[in-house]
């Protein structure tokens, strides 16, 4: 976890890490990444740990993940086309639910560009309604919670 003395993250607070690819249009006219365009980047890496690591069918499976809280602090401006890499872990994991902690990077640098969060609630496809997450997945997110108290 994330230590409070200090005011941005570090690799060593992330378990897992994906390539982000810059793309022309993320800049703005101000020449650096759009703010908004960090949220895509967090939804990116987290889908791709679910999908490649927790086994998540987001295509055919029962149960998807619906995002209902998120925030973002930045750090430093990044533009297209620096290679950057995106982090997440687990700050909370619940039974149905988890708080994902995420950053993005500039590749083969220490300390976060931006750091965020996001929860995500694990529903019946069908209903919206809350279930349990599948195993699985819970035990891929396990691997990068940590310390972290699980529900």
């Amino acid at each position: 976890m994330s230590n409070p003395d200090r005011s941005r993250g570090v690799r060593g607070d992330y378990g897992y890490f994906t390539p982000i690819t810059t793309r022309w249009h993320d800049n703005d006219l101000y020449g650096h990444v759009n703010n908004v365009t960090y949220y895509g980047y967090f939804d990116s890496v987290a889908n791709h740990f679910l999908i490649h690591e927790g086994g998540l069918d987001i295509h055919h499976g029962a149960v998807i993940g619906l995002v209902v809280s998120s925030g973002c602090r930045y750090h430093a401006a990044v533009a297209y086309p620096e290679k950057l890499e995106g982090a997440l872990r687990v700050n909370r994991l619940g039974n149905s639910s988890v708080e994902y902690g995420v950053a993005v990077f500039r590749e083969g640098e220490d300390d976060a560009v931006a750091e965020g969060y996001f929860t995500h609630v694990f529903v019946d496809r069908g209903t919206r309604r809350p279930v349990g997450m599948p195993e699985g997945l819970r035990k891929a997110l396990a691997r990068i919670a940590g310390g972290v108290e699980q529900v």
